[in-house]
Protein backbone atom coordinates (compact mmCIF):
# COMPACT_ATOMS: atom_id res chain seq x y z
CA UNK A 1 0.00 0.00 0.00
CA UNK A 2 0.93 3.73 -0.85
CA UNK A 3 0.42 5.72 2.06
CA UNK A 4 1.54 9.24 0.32
CA UNK A 5 0.41 12.24 1.25
CA UNK A 6 -1.97 14.55 -0.47
CA UNK A 7 -0.01 18.13 -0.73
CA UNK A 8 -1.92 21.27 -1.68
CA UNK A 9 -0.39 23.49 -4.49
CA UNK A 10 0.14 26.83 -3.78
CA UNK A 11 -2.31 28.64 -6.36
CA UNK A 12 -5.01 26.08 -4.42
CA UNK A 13 -4.27 27.48 -1.17
CA UNK A 14 -4.83 30.71 -1.99
CA UNK A 15 -7.97 29.90 -3.98
CA UNK A 16 -9.64 28.38 -0.61
CA UNK A 17 -8.25 31.45 1.62
CA UNK A 18 -9.95 33.59 -0.84
CA UNK A 19 -12.91 31.35 -0.81
CA UNK A 20 -12.94 31.47 3.09
CA UNK A 21 -12.20 35.18 3.64
CA UNK A 22 -15.57 36.04 0.81
CA UNK A 23 -17.90 33.91 2.37
CA UNK A 24 -16.65 35.55 6.03
CA UNK A 25 -17.49 38.83 4.59
CA UNK A 26 -20.83 38.27 3.24
CA UNK A 27 -21.49 36.73 6.70
CA UNK A 28 -20.23 39.62 8.74
CA UNK A 29 -22.46 42.12 6.00
CA UNK A 30 -25.39 40.10 6.05
CA UNK A 31 -25.09 40.10 10.30
CA UNK A 32 -24.81 44.33 9.84
CA UNK A 33 -27.47 44.67 7.50
CA UNK A 34 -30.11 42.72 9.97
CA UNK A 35 -28.70 44.37 12.98
CA UNK A 36 -29.54 47.84 10.67
CA UNK A 37 -33.01 46.85 9.22
CA UNK A 38 -33.81 45.15 12.86
CA UNK A 39 -32.93 48.63 14.44
CA UNK A 40 -35.18 50.84 11.78
CA UNK A 41 -37.96 48.34 12.77
CA UNK A 42 -37.75 49.01 16.28
CA UNK A 43 -37.51 52.70 16.02
CA UNK A 44 -41.01 52.80 13.60
CA UNK A 45 -42.64 50.08 15.91
CA UNK A 46 -42.17 51.43 19.16
CA UNK A 47 -45.00 48.55 21.09
CA UNK A 48 -43.78 45.75 19.24
CA UNK A 49 -40.05 46.51 20.16
CA UNK A 50 -41.64 45.96 23.87
CA UNK A 51 -43.37 42.88 23.11
CA UNK A 52 -40.19 41.57 21.99
CA UNK A 53 -38.08 42.99 24.74
CA UNK A 54 -40.42 41.89 27.30
CA UNK A 55 -40.04 38.13 25.32
CA UNK A 56 -36.25 38.41 25.57
CA UNK A 57 -36.41 39.43 29.21
CA UNK A 58 -37.84 36.15 29.86
CA UNK A 59 -36.16 33.83 27.80
CA UNK A 60 -33.20 35.38 29.48
CA UNK A 61 -34.58 34.71 32.85
CA UNK A 62 -35.06 31.09 31.96
CA UNK A 63 -31.74 30.39 30.30
CA UNK A 64 -30.67 32.01 33.64
CA UNK A 65 -32.24 28.94 35.39
CA UNK A 66 -31.18 26.21 32.99
CA UNK A 67 -27.56 27.52 33.50
CA UNK A 68 -27.86 28.02 37.23
CA UNK A 69 -29.01 24.34 37.37
CA UNK A 70 -25.94 23.26 35.18
CA UNK A 71 -24.09 24.80 37.64
CA UNK A 72 -25.52 22.99 40.82
CA UNK A 73 -25.22 19.72 38.92
CA UNK A 74 -21.72 20.29 38.13
CA UNK A 75 -20.60 21.14 41.56
CA UNK A 76 -22.69 17.65 42.86
CA UNK A 77 -20.36 16.05 39.74
CA UNK A 78 -17.17 17.34 41.66
CA UNK A 79 -18.50 16.58 45.26
CA UNK A 80 -18.83 12.88 43.48
CA UNK A 81 -15.35 12.97 42.31
CA UNK A 82 -13.94 14.39 45.43
CA UNK A 83 -15.15 11.34 46.88
CA UNK A 84 -14.32 8.79 44.85
CA UNK A 85 -10.82 9.77 44.86
CA UNK A 86 -10.96 9.85 48.40
CA UNK A 87 -12.75 6.28 49.04
CA UNK A 88 -11.15 4.41 45.71
CA UNK A 89 -8.45 5.95 44.40
CA UNK A 90 -6.37 7.28 47.80
CA UNK A 91 -6.71 3.47 48.64
CA UNK A 92 -5.12 2.63 45.65
CA UNK A 93 -2.10 4.74 46.22
CA UNK A 94 -1.69 3.54 50.05
CA UNK A 95 -1.72 -0.56 48.26
CA UNK A 96 0.97 0.90 45.84
CA UNK A 97 3.41 2.34 48.19
CA UNK A 98 3.04 -0.98 50.85
CA UNK A 99 4.06 -2.68 47.60
CA UNK A 100 7.17 -0.66 46.74
CA UNK A 101 8.06 -0.63 50.85
CA UNK A 102 7.44 -4.71 50.84
CA UNK A 103 9.98 -4.58 47.39
CA UNK A 104 12.93 -2.45 49.36
CA UNK A 105 12.77 -4.42 52.10
CA UNK A 106 13.04 -8.05 50.15
CA UNK A 107 15.68 -6.43 47.81
CA UNK A 108 17.55 -5.07 50.96
CA UNK A 109 17.32 -8.58 52.35
CA UNK A 110 18.47 -10.65 49.27
CA UNK A 111 21.32 -8.17 49.01
CA UNK A 112 22.50 -8.81 52.97
CA UNK A 113 21.76 -12.45 52.64
CA UNK A 114 22.72 -13.42 49.23
CA UNK A 115 24.57 -10.79 47.46
CA UNK A 116 26.99 -9.53 49.85
CA UNK A 117 27.76 -13.13 50.91
CA UNK A 118 28.68 -14.14 47.15
CA UNK A 119 30.93 -11.10 46.98
CA UNK A 120 32.65 -11.41 49.92
CA UNK A 121 33.41 -15.49 48.58
CA UNK A 122 34.26 -14.06 44.98
CA UNK A 123 36.79 -11.73 46.73
CA UNK A 124 38.38 -14.36 48.82
CA UNK A 125 38.70 -16.76 46.15
CA UNK A 126 40.58 -13.92 43.96
CA UNK A 127 42.60 -12.86 47.04
CA UNK A 128 43.81 -16.71 47.46
CA UNK A 129 44.30 -17.64 44.04
CA UNK A 130 46.42 -14.15 43.16
CA UNK A 131 48.36 -14.95 46.54
CA UNK A 132 49.00 -18.98 44.78
CA UNK A 133 49.91 -17.11 41.38
CA UNK A 134 52.66 -14.82 43.13
CA UNK A 135 53.79 -17.78 45.16
CA UNK A 136 54.09 -19.44 41.85
CA UNK A 137 55.59 -16.71 40.29
CA UNK A 138 58.02 -16.49 43.24
CA UNK A 139 59.34 -20.49 42.91
CA UNK A 140 59.33 -19.65 39.11
CA UNK A 141 62.15 -17.45 38.91
CA UNK A 142 64.17 -18.61 42.24
CA UNK A 143 64.76 -21.98 40.32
Amino acid sequence: MDFEEETVQPDEERGISTLVVILVSIVVLAILAGMFFAVVAMVKHPQETETIRDVVIIFVAVESLFIGLALILLIVQIARLTALVQTEIKPLIDSGSETVNTLRGTSEFLSDKMVRPAIKISSTYAAVRRAIDLVKSGRSKSR
